[in-house]
């Protein structure tokens, strides 16, 4: 008896753009019930390759086959009918509509092919909810008042409401805390045990050696490796076929102990009613604290109302000694507080403007003189800025988003540079960086501190916090339970305060 073929084999897959060669001969090979990892570099080829997979892009030359027969993915619809959906990293979900408008989006129930069913559209979306493990959801409920957790999990469902035979995952735990990430991990499995394939694409190679099965690994827009052992394979050869080098893990060393004086940031008594405790805080220049705690403690709420993009219920906010106005992003920014935000495409950055725009424009006043704007100059000024932060390419004048997810958020880094800001916030410096790009922006942000800056840290990954600041606040529901030096806590001692709570010290 033949053997069953693979559900989906792509074999010399190419394409290309003005300019770039995004895929070049690339194979990829996917069993039924298996999870298979695609990992790579930004820019490697994988989003490319996902689209192409999913029906958005046609490949210039290749073969698809889908159970053994060759197919042509000439649309998403081609794709879905097939049983393939795509869950993107940037969630397309419609924020207008209720949740259970957009999981039947484009597949409504209907009477007799005409009136729209929306009981019968809530009831099979309560049935997923619950299948996900997320029966608290409302299936009448806009999107656009989720968190960005409880989206992932919209997206989730509007896959599974389609008959799937793969599901291919864009970085699905990026915004999931430890525990929605076990929880998706069940999914996975209770999946793969029902026969469905699974391409998962991670930066986090934790993550591929618990839930991979195997392993193809982009470079360059080719495969480098294919069919890897995930959980068995090294890390540092994958690194190495990731990057073309060996990459050590390692954070920039910390320095010395500084000598004592003024904080530049303080907080106290800062309070949002429903989203965190009152707060206090000292923050010294050249110093590095973060933030740990599970999504929903508090963590992101407290940066950005430091930052006055929301108003405190009570409690103040000084910038060496001078009390800012609650509230007020303006009064925060010329104070010298600066923000790089969670989302940084949705909330930092002009994605149709170029890499000069976006670097001057919290500083435009510089470059005017008599309602003129001087674009010599704001030019020259960006692009001094973003050299000082090896931003790649060299070219300001390049549009935002044809940057890498490290280097878009250099330019970030680089407006705030320019500003001359005192007070870096960071909010998931590293979401959707990859390995090699990381290790780049430790070395920023710890040069930056040793320059003198003051940065409050963010991150949902434990050993980011701990590698990176010299001092961790520790989150559990709203409230600081615990207060240390780096060195002094390691990651299992941060999961329990986080998860079980502990005195604040």
């Amino acid at each position: 008896m033949a053997p069953e073929p693979p559900l989906l084999t792509m074999s010399g897959i190419t394409k290309s753009f003005p300019g770039v060669r995004a895929l070049d001969g690339v194979d990829l090979q996917v069993q039924a019930g298996e999870v298979h990892c695609l990992l790579g570099q930004n820019g490697a080829g994988k989003s490319t390759l996902i689209k192409v997979l999913a029906g958005a892009h046609q490949p210039d030359g290749g073969e698809i086959r889908w159970r053994g027969e060759p197919t042509a993915l000439r649309s998403p619809l081609a794709a879905m009918r097939l049983g393939i959906a795509t869950i993107y990293q940037e969630l397309d979900l419609v924020e207008h509509l209720s949740v259970a408008e957009n999981i039947h989006l484009g597949h409504e129930p209907t009477t007799a092919g005409f009136f729209v069913r929306g009981r019968a559209a809530k009831a099979s979306t309560a049935a997923l909810l619950r299948r996900l493990g997320h029966a608290e959801i409302d299936p009448g409920r806009l999107v656009g008042d989720l968190s960005a957790a409880q989206r992932q999990i919209v997206s989730m469902a509007r896959a599974l409401s389609h008959e799937v035979r793969l599901i291919v995952m864009d970085e699905p735990s990026a915004a999931l805390d430890p525990d929605e990430v076990d929880n998706l991990f069940r999914i996975v499995g209770d999946l793969t045990a029902d026969g469905v394939a699974v391409v998962y694409i991670s930066h986090r190679l934790e993550e591929i050696r618990r839930i991979g099965d195997r392993v193809t690994v982009l470079k360059d827009g080719r495969a480098v490796a294919g069919g890897l052992p995930a959980k068995t394979t090294p890390t540092r050869d994958v690194v190495a076929l990731m990057t073309g080098r060996d990459v050590e893990y390692v954070f920039p060393e910390r320095p010395a102990e500084r000598a004592s004086a003024e904080p530049v940031l303080t907080v106290r008594g800062l309070t949002r009613h429903g989203e965190f405790a009152p707060l206090d805080l000292d923050l010294y220049p050249g110093e590095i604290v973060g933030l740990a705690g599970l999504v929903g403690s508090g963590r992101s709420e407290i940066l950005e109302t430091i930052y006055g993009a929301r108003k405190p219920t009570a409690g103040q906010v000084a910038v060496q000694g001078r009390v800012l106005r609650p509230g007020s992003v303006r009064a925060a920014v010329r104070a010298g507080l600066g923000l790089a935000p969670e989302e940084r495409k949705a909330q930092a950055l002009l994605m149709l403007e170029s890499v000069t725009r976006n670097v001057s424009v919290s500083s435009m006043s510089r470059f005017s003189r008599g309602g003129w704007l001087d674009r010599g100059a704001e030019r020259n000024a960006a692009r001094a800025a973003t050299r000082e932060l090896s931003l790649r390419p060299d070219d300001p004048s390049v549009p935002v988003r044809t940057l890498s997810g490290g280097n878009q958020q250099k330019a970030v880094l680089a407006r705030w540079l320019l500003r001359g800001c005192r007070v870096l916030l960071l909010d998931e410096p590293t979401r959707g960086v990859d390995v090699g790009a990381r290790a780049e922006l430790y070395a920023v942000i710890r040069r930056l501190a040793d320059e003198g800056l003051a940065v409050l840290l963010v991150s949902s990954e434990v050993p980011e916090v701990l590698g990176l600041a010299d001092r961790v606040l520790v989150l559990r529901e709203g409230r600081v339970v615990h207060t240390a030096a780096a060195r002094d806590l390691d990651e299992h001692r941060v999961l329990d305060l986080v998860i079980e709570g502990s005195p604040a010290s």
